[in-house]
């Protein structure tokens, strides 16, 4: 009898994502087990549980997914993992808690794809709702390519400037933060060349009014696909679309959401199909991101 897929889900949480019990049966894992309430402190042990009862021939045949909130805990448990194993007994492990990462590694990859040229490199960037999980891994990917990058917060200079200190400590990449209440919004976007709206759902960080004060403004891009758009004028479907009452283009959450998709169907399967084991953060993630874009011609 030949061994089934097993991908061993872990979160920190009360439970796992539906979303990604059903991206891992559709990507061919054939029995998705999920784990709750996994810390730093037991996901060594269920690591090593998991690799050593199927030998060396059965660890083909097994995964390991980290999912939760948390980006700097997920990526915490990523290493700690990876850490846990040594050959022959190595299995694929990626990370993608509240889809953050491949949500962040499309956004990114699609802004990076309407810029053209030099893509992000030098560009001011803008992140509004900047202290969430994708908005904080998006920061540090526009970073990591050269951005000039700063987080935003409606909750004030305080909170986004922890935020920004805590990722650019977590990552090494350097990040700025600023309270976008009030006039504090518009003297942010006055700056900004690439403004990405990573709020919540259904929560409008810019109207039309503030984005008209963004005179440097190439692209405007939001992941949010509940009413209101989280940045005014954005719809969801534009994808590289002129936005109405400035020189930018507008990039909307089905079109980031399409990609994203793509990306964790990829990595889930790259990770079941791969002859030896394959790990997948939100660089790697970006990378599938990028291809995903070549493909289409971006």
């Amino acid at each position: 009898m030949e061994r089934p897929y097993v991908l061993h889900l872990f979160t920190p949480g009360a439970q796992v994502s539906p979303f990604d019990v059903n991206m891992a049966a559709d990507a061919g894992w054939q029995i998705p087990v999920p784990y709750c309430h996994v810390t730093t402190d037991n996901v060594v042990a269920l690591t090593q549980d998991a690799i050593f009862s199927r030998g060396p021939k059965g660890v083909a045949r097994t995964g390991l997914f980290i999912g939760g909130r948390d980006v700097l805990l997920a990526d915490d448990m990523l290493q700690l993992a990876r850490k846990a194993m040594f050959p022959p007994f190595q299995v694929s492990v990626c990370a993608d808690p509240s889809g953050a990462y491949t949500t962040a590694a499309a956004l990114v990859a699609c802004t990076e794809a309407s810029l053209g040229g030099g893509g992000l490199a030098g560009s001011q960037v803008l992140l509004l709702g900047g202290t969430g999980p994708v908005g904080r891994v998006a920061a540090v990917l526009c970073a990591r390519r050269g951005a000039r990058v700063t987080l935003g917060s409606q909750r004030g200079q305080a909170v986004a400037e922890e935020a920004a200190s805590a990722t650019a400590a977590r990552f090494d990449v350097v990040l700025q933060g600023t309270g976008t209440a009030g006039a504090g919004l518009r003297a942010a976007l006055a700056e900004a060349e690439v403004v990405l709206g990573v709020a919540g759902a259904g929560v409008q960080v810019a109207s039309e009014t503030d984005l008209a004060a963004a005179k440097r403004l190439r692209v405007a891009a939001d992941i949010n696909a509940v009413p209101p758009a989280g940045l005014a004028g954005v719809g969801a479907m534009d994808d590289a679309k002129p936005l109405a009452g400035t020189a930018a283009v507008a990039i909307g959450a089905l079109a980031v959401g399409n990609v994203k998709y793509q990306v964790e169907h990829r990595m889930l399967t790259r990770m079941r199909e791969a002859e030896r084991p394959v790990v997948f953060g939100f660089a790697e993630a970006f990378e599938l991101a990028r291809e995903v874009l070549a493909e289409k011609g971006r």
